[in-house]
């Protein structure tokens, strides 16, 4: 006989439910939803023999992680014929290189992809990219393609070939991560960097089977393992959200998709109305639903693609570029409010942020609940404090990710001088002005090892620290309770479902994670290395160290 009821019992429970009683011991579990919170003196009434008593000791119960920004495909197929040059492991050219020399072995139409960091010529020892005559040493036989971050790709001679870039190669005016870039030197001829060309590029695919494999083993290796059981996953391939349906209708998908679609990159805006037609999602929607769209209104930094305010350095009047015309936003708001989905934008630099925010209040506003709205890093650099008056007229959630504090908050002035230094991560001010602020990975290729890791953006938040040990604004850092809130509570009021997740609440549903240390008992630099011993997500137990789940 099936026990539908569950005691998760532990020495206490962080509820992240405001003026919550803190003597809470456990919580009784009914299918997928919390019946109540309990004490230990209670278990005697509860131990009835119809229930499972899952005891897990000393551990700290809390909610489990909501990552309302991620790239859970992108990461999980990464493993698939993708050679790790990641810094600081490989924190030099011939490192680079070297790693990819060893890549396995293959035919001439057989490329090899590196992963590299976002903004990896700042992380290499030479303070620059590889070349393309570096990458041919390596091979002049198969095509190379080495992602910087997802915005920047170096190829060699060979891919160029393959891809069809040559000096009479004439690029699109941009692709869905932004405005497209073909570097060239002194005689026309291309370098080999190409900047937000990735999705143009015919880089391997794995099959539907390996697709699905990659997926539930990247769910769990990426997301799982670090306590996040719910994640807004913006979309890669219609493969890969079928292959999403499949596993949680077997039972084994470990967290809730809120799935975007990438705008025109899964599908075309004119698609979206009808998505059934491209997806048979026949799985409960407490597993996975379609929640919105989402587009790209500039591209990144590192790219010097992101739209600002100020003119990049040693790049004359350029301030980057708007990628879509207001026409195209008021009809994606139009689709979006007709099918009750929601809008999230990726807009990198505050001019891109302006401009979204003054023609969304002059379409009529952002809307509210589930539909409200999302401006996708929105608060990691705010030169302009009067950019946030822009927000609040429009009514849009600004989404800002303090991993990238670490990734890459150092960097800013190197491509918009001073500038870049003025508001990198203003969390602590926007709280303080009323701003409700979460945090999320934004995972893609080229991430930082724990960028999937909560405890790792909750450490950025207090911390401040950079990839090279400096410090940012440290009088912006926050409070553990916030930055707690940041990626549970107020995480799933982003997906407008701070009704049903982010606290420990009668009614809600059961994610419920155990830590092997109280976070307010440790000091701050150990909050990065706090285990999750144990993972419910929608009642269901997806990972226990006791068990033997992992």
């Amino acid at each position: 006989m099936s026990i539908e009821e569950k005691v998760v019992l532990a020495r206490r429970v962080i509820t992240m439910e405001r003026d919550a009683a803190t003597d809470w011991e456990g919580i009784l579990v009914r299918g997928e939803r919390i019946v109540r919170l309990v004490r230990r003196r209670d278990l005697a009434d509860l131990d009835d023999g119809t229930r499972e008593i899952i005891d897990l000791g000393d551990r700290v119960l809390m909610p489990g992680f909501v990552d309302v920004h991620a790239h859970a495909e992108v990461v999980c197929r990464t493993a698939y014929r993708t050679v790790d040059c990641r810094a600081p492991e490989c924190d030099t050219v011939p490192a680079v290189l070297d790693t990819l020399a060893g890549a396995e072995p293959g035919g001439r139409s057989d490329w090899i992809v590196g992963q590299a960091n976002l903004f990896f010529d700042r992380k290499l020892k030479e303070g620059r990219l590889p070349t393309r005559g570096e990458l041919d040493t390596v091979s002049r036989e198969r095509p190379i393609a080495l992602r910087a971050g997802g915005h920047i790709t170096v190829l060699n001679t060979r891919a160029l070939e393959v891809a069809g870039i040559d000096r009479t190669f004439v690029p699109p005016t941009h692709s869905i991560t932004g405005p497209v870039t073909v570097e060239r030197d002194a005689h026309g001829d291309p370098t080999g960097i190409v900047k937000e060309m990735d999705v143009l590029l015919p880089l391997p695919s794995p099959s539907a089977t390996e697709l699905a494999e990659a997926i539930e083993d990247g769910l769990g290796r990426y997301f799982t393992r670090y306590g996040v059981t719910t994640i807004g996953e913006i979309s890669e391939t219609v493969g890969g959200l079928q292959a999403m349906n499949e596993l949680a209708l077997a039972g084994r998908l470990p967290a809730s998709m809120r799935i975007y679609l990438w705008v025109p990159g899964t599908m075309s805006l004119e698609q979206v109305p009808h998505w059934r037609d491209h997806l048979s999602f026949t799985a409960p929607e407490s597993a996975i639903r379609i929640q919105g769209v989402k587009m790209f209104s500039d591209g990144g930094f590192s790219a010097r693609s992101a739209a600002v305010n100020c003119c990049y350095k040693d790049a004359g009047d350029f301030r980057g570029n708007i990628a879509f015309p207001k026409y195209f936003l008021r009809r994606a708001l139009r689709i979006c409010q007709d099918n009750g989905l929601q809008l999230a934008v990726h807009a990198n630099g505050d001019r891109a942020q302006d401009w979204l925010s003054r023609s969304v209040a002059e379409l009529g506003g952002a809307g509210g609940g589930r539909q409200r709205v999302r401006i996708e890093h929105a608060g990691n650099l705010m030169p302009n404090p009067q950019t946030a008056e822009l927000w609040a007229a429009a009514g849009i959630v600004p989404v800002p990710q303090p991993v990238f504090l670490y990734t890459f908050g150092e960097y800013f002035p190197d491509y918009l001088g001073e500038y870049g230094l003025k508001g990198r991560f203003p969390f602590r001010t926007l709280l303080e002005a009323g701003w409700r602020l979460s945090g999320s990975s934004d995972v893609w290729i080229g991430s930082e090892r724990e960028a999937t890791n909560p405890f790792f953006s909750i450490w950025c938040c207090l911390m401040r620290q950079t990839y090279s040990g400096g410090f940012i604004d440290i009088d912006e850092a926050i409070t553990l309770e916030q930055a707690l809130r940041m990626h549970t509570i107020d995480a799933a009021s982003v997906l407008g479902e701070e009704d049903q997740k982010g606290s420990l609440a009668p009614g809600k549903m059961a994610d419920i994670i155990a830590l092997d240390h109280d976070p307010f008992e440790i000091d701050v630099d150990a909050l990065r290395g706090i285990g999750v011993d144990f993972v419910m997500a929608r009642g269901s137990v997806v990972r226990s160290k006791t068990a033997g789940r992992f």
